[in-house]
């Protein structure tokens, strides 16, 4: 390596002088063995670690970081290992989503503060993912991502059995006298086999796939599972590739672009990917300076068929997946709707991702001519209801309700609804609309995924599986029914939602983008002049720090002041 390359290297400010700074860098990181040859100036690569014993998502990340390791070393590169927040999904109250922009704050000043020349974000747990690119956009130093990967499929009484999707369906059971408690907690046991995230297409699964899909990863990333030894090459492969992304100043700026952004809405609609996609790639957007709205969602994903058959959308897990092809081979079978010269962490396009992938079973990953839903985008709805939009998944909705005008059964709470669902004189029926408030970013905080509501039980115990229920809140990727979420404004920051009323009329059409509150404009009117905020709860800390600033779900809920990059040049030294 000529000593030009070497002056380029962002690291060598840190470890490259020969003054009492370069000493003090040098010095300190030789107390764990690092002999002098590796602060030569070669590629310091900081490997950005989510593992935590409280997510198990992760918790099989410092493994994978041990093949990162090897391939950074192979390559000639340094690498360094570091910990930022960990959030698991399933462990964190009040909802993991009120730290991804904590998060985000972390991986930022982390990636900033050290002396590396690139990044590798390990993650994979649902807010993981969003959070750690987030970070980095604002950085934009080379990156590359390597999800966690799925867990295997869960197993009960011989049948395979998904995570989230599957516990929503035995909970409903249980409360309509279908499946006793014993079945109930022996099913739990056999839920979660191996580490890795959600083997439905949750949330977690969905950013990998949207990750693979945008270029950030080596292909294969999504659906491998998280104990597969190809997880563990995949690992040694991008510890491989980030060495020489550096060289190539291959910076996460030069792959963010539109039609990255636009492949990845895409392939969440063709995997049946979770509407929590769309608050997360408006964030990274954000941070990336890409303008990116609401609206692209429809204009782009609106009309692409959801051709993946994983739960929740459809039958498979991801476990399933992987074995038939994998995102390479969905993208082969879309890859008239993909922006094929989408540059990728390679150098070269997006299309040489799925070049010679096979699909190897036809009901994993179904022919364009049999889709699972033809147009399965996510959809933007629009209103009186939701001036600033909603959305809701078509391909996880009942046909039947996607276009439905019903009267609206109020909670303001979540905490009400908890106390009224199971009331069997709960005034409802079938065609009620079940609407829920104070649940979005201020609200709640943090936008929890409580939008999915249960069916209230006096209507489970009739056989009633799913209702038309609208919210502010988020729902499980793993989760669904026909459920509106994201209302925005929400109810807490004086959005319609908050004037809502029983017994009010509501009209739904997810198909022409419709959400209206059906009420005369002067009572309408009056009712938004009568509005009062709430009482604010949180007076210190994060939480009031997340509440004052949060920005609403249509612009990806991150905090307003993070909006942006500020780059990794840091001028003062610290002695």
């Amino acid at each position: 390596m000529s000593d030009e390359k070497k002056k380029e290297l962002r690291s060598r400010h840190w470890y490259g002088g020969t003054d009492k700074d370069g000493f003090i860098h040098r010095s300190w990181m030789k107390n764990q063995g690092f002999p002098d040859h590796v602060f030569d100036g070669r590629p310091i690569i900081g490997i950005c670690n989510t593992w935590s014993e409280l997510t198990p998502c992760n918790s099989h990340l410092r493994i994978l970081a041990e093949g990162v390791k090897r391939g950074v070393w192979e390559a000639g590169g340094f690498p360094v290992e570091f910990p930022v927040s960990s959030l698991g999904e399933t462990q964190m109250r009040p909802t993991a989503m009120l730290f991804r922009n904590l998060l985000a704050m972390d991986v930022e000043e982390a990636i900033r503060a050290y002396g590396i020349d690139g990044v590798v974000l390990l993650g994979g747990c649902d807010k993981t993912t969003p959070g750690q690119l987030m970070g980095a956009a604002s950085v934009d130093l080379p990156t590359i991502v390597v999800s966690s990967g799925p867990m295997l499929n869960g197993k009960w009484k011989g049948k395979d059995i998904g995570s989230g999707t599957d516990v929503w369906k035995f909970s409903e059971d249980v409360r309509a006298g279908k499946m006793s408690l014993q079945e109930f907690m022996a099913a739990e046991s056999g839920m979660s086999r191996s580490p890795g995230v959600c083997m439905t297409m949750g949330t977690a699964t969905t950013m990998a796939s949207v990750v693979e899909a945008m270029g950030l990863s080596l292909p294969t990333n999504a659906a491998l599972p998280a104990v597969d030894a190809r997880r563990m090459a995949l690992s040694h492969m991008t510890g491989k590739r980030i060495v020489q992304m550096v060289h190539e100043d291959l910076r996460l700026s030069k792959l963010l672009t539109k039609k990255n952004f636009e492949n990845g809405i895409i392939a969440n609609a063709a995997v049946g990917g979770s509407t929590n996609a769309v608050v997360h790639l408006l964030a990274i957007a954000g941070r990336a300076g890409v303008d990116l709205t609401l609206d692209d969602f429809d204009r782009v994903g609106g009309q692409v068929p959801c051709i993946v058959n994983c739960m929740p959308s459809g039958k498979y897990l991801i476990e399933d997946l992987a074995y038939a092809g994998g995102l390479p081979a969905v993208m082969n079978r879309i890859q008239h709707l993909l922006h094929a010269d989408a540059p990728t962490v390679f150098g070269g396009p997006i299309s040489d991702y799925w070049r010679d992938a096979e699909v190897y079973n036809d009901d994993v990953i179904r022919p364009l001519d049999n889709p699972l839903r033809e147009r399965a985008g996510i959809r933007v709805l629009r209103g009186n209801l939701a001036p600033n939009g909603a959305v809701i998944k078509p391909s996880a909705a009942s046909e039947h309700l996607l276009a439905h005008e019903g009267p609206a059964f109020v909670f303001e709470t979540i905490e009400e609804l908890r106390e009224k669902i199971d009331d069997p004189n709960l005034p409802v029926t079938k065609d009620t609309i079940l609407v829920l408030k104070g649940c979005g970013p201020k609200g709640y905080p943090g936008m929890a995924e409580v939008g999915n509501m249960p069916i209230p039980r006096r209507l489970v115990e009739q056989g009633v599986r799913d209702m038309v229920r609208i919210s502010d809140a988020r729902m499980s990727g793993t989760a669904f029914g026909t459920v509106v979420l994201h209302v925005s404004p929400e109810a807490n920051a004086g959005g319609p939602l908050a004037i809502v009323r029983t017994g009010d009329r509501i009209r739904l059409d997810a198909m022409k983008g419709e959400l209206s509150l059906l009420i005369g404009e002067e009572e309408f009117s009056a009712r938004m002049a009568a509005w009062q905020p709430p009482e604010q709860k949180w007076t210190r800390g994060y939480y009031k720090l997340y509440h004052d600033t949060v920005l609403q779900a249509d612009k990806g809920a991150d905090l307003d002041f993070l909006v942006g990059a500020s780059g990794s040049e840091v001028l003062r030294e610290s002695h």
